[in-house]
């Protein structure tokens, strides 16, 4: 989501003048879109500010502003607190950006709170002639379920969906620029709701999509993130009905236990989570899966966390986001007692993390010898010749084009030869290149 809303400033912005510079040295504006979901992250943002607000003293004209769910969480607070802060807004003032820098310039500025639902205006992508290979949709904002340890209801606002005739018409543009895989992106994207309003709009927006495009202008189809309780009973069918679909899903389950995801406000059962992971796979054997996991939640005793444990070794996911429970301002977990120590908190991690790393390791081995496609996306960390791109399932794919032969977007047939810590390499396949679906160069 900060990834999407960074690039509709950079739009917005572009409108009256802005564009992207070169470093932060030779900016006359910088923006730190911030995360608070965990404490870590809240404090790399006054550090940033920190480093940031030196570079005043000798560009005394560049304005700074700070934008995200920190934006909103701590408001006028944030500019008591730097000195050679400009701005602070958050994520539902995005359109009105070009006036806040305006006043910026004149005078600090505040501007946080939520539009009205019935009020609120999604932000399309606006892409020039030629886009990029990927791009993020977003058909949803928000969140209703105040989870116990989570912030993002109190700092990105109540669920709002997006019409579902603008999502539509976005893709339109997107993949008449060139882009050929769109990711559905929401902070609880399957409480997705259309004109209909029902639980159905989810599953119906995939196959409407999927057939007005699917297999052919657009060739993949994701979304990110879902969220157990929402989990609708013929997603999985989508997964093997709908062409462009592909098999990846993330769904964080947060923790084994259901004694714990009950104190922790999910509305699932670990048993009940397990059925929709089997439902998946059942419908898809080979779909990829990946989840969300907090150690250390208030109460979690040593027979949970070994509940949760139990729960990778039978789920076999191909990845998992793992944390520590970090309290969060103004969430019900905030005020619990029976904190872990933070010695205790980190040894269940690197537990759980290393459990994690070896059926990670596992999964992609097993993928070692198959047969593949991979959308490119440029170059690897490597650099050229070597190149990098995704599979259906969202593994990372590396293959040599020491000859120059593929560009970003080109579907390449390869073969996988080798299994990394977390990425694959492959080699393409020679007979199959002049079938390859290739985008416009």
């Amino acid at each position: 989501m900060n990834v999407h809303d960074s690039s509709r400033m950079e739009e917005v912005l572009g409108l009256v003048g802005y564009a992207r510079a070169g470093s932060p040295e030779t900016s006359d504006l910088i923006i730190v879109n911030t995360c608070s979901v965990r404490e870590k992250s809240h404090e790399k943002v006054l550090s940033a500010l920190g480093r940031y607000g030196r570079l005043k003293q000798a560009h005394p004209g560049l304005i700074l502003a700070v934008a995200g769910c920190v934006a909103q969480q701590e408001g006028a607070r944030l500019l008591e607190r730097v000195p050679a802060l400009d701005l602070v807004f958050s994520p539902d003032h995005i359109a009105a950006l070009p006036e806040l820098v305006e006043q910026a310039g004149e005078r600090r500025r505040v501007e946080t709170g939520f539009a009205e639902p019935d009020e609120y205006q999604f932000l399309s992508a606006r892409p020039g002639r030629v886009a990029g290979p990927t791009a993020l949709v977003t058909i949803q904002k928000g969140c209703d379920n105040n989870c116990a340890y989570c912030i993002v209801p109190s700092v990105r606002g109540p669920c709002v969906s997006r019409p579902r005739d603008e999502i539509l018409e976005e893709l339109d543009r997107l993949t008449a620029a060139g882009v050929r895989e769109v990711t559905l992106i929401g902070q609880n994207v399957n409480a997705y709701r259309g004109s209909a309003g029902t639980a159905d709009d989810f599953v119906e927006l995939l196959r409407a999509v999927d057939q007005r495009w699917g297999g052919r202008e657009l060739a993949r189809l994701r979304f990110t993130t879902s969220h157990p309780k929402d989990f609708h009973p013929e997603l999985p069918g989508c997964f093997r009905d709908l062409a462009c679909l592909c098999p990846w899903l993330h769904l964080p389950v947060q923790s084994g236990s259901s004694r714990v995801l009950e104190a922790m406000s999910r509305g699932y059962t670990r048993e009940q989570y397990l059925v929709q992971l089997r439902a998946v796979r059942a419908a898809y054997p080979d779909v990829s899966m990946g989840t969300d996991l907090i150690v250390g939640f208030p109460g979690e005793t040593e027979a949970d966390f070994l509940e949760t444990i139990e729960l990778l070794e039978e789920a076999q996911y191909d990845y998992a986001y793992s944390f520590k429970f970090s309290p969060r301002p103004g969430t019900a977990a905030a005020g619990l007692r029976d904190e872990l120590p933070e010695e205790e908190k980190a040894r269940r991690l690197k537990h759980l993390q290393q459990v994690q790393d070896g059926i990670t390791s596992q999964r992609l081995r097993s993928l070692v010898g198959r047969s593949t496609e991979v959308l490119i996306e440029g170059p690897s960390r490597k650099g050229k010749p070597q190149l990098c791109g995704r599979d259906p399932g969202n593994h990372v794919i590396n293959i040599d084009d020491p000859e120059g032969r593929f560009a970003p977007g080109d579907l390449v047939p390869v073969e996988i030869v080798a299994a990394g810590r977390h990425s694959l390499s492959a080699t393409p396949i020679p007979r199959q290149l002049e079938v390859m679906q290739c985008s416009s160069r």
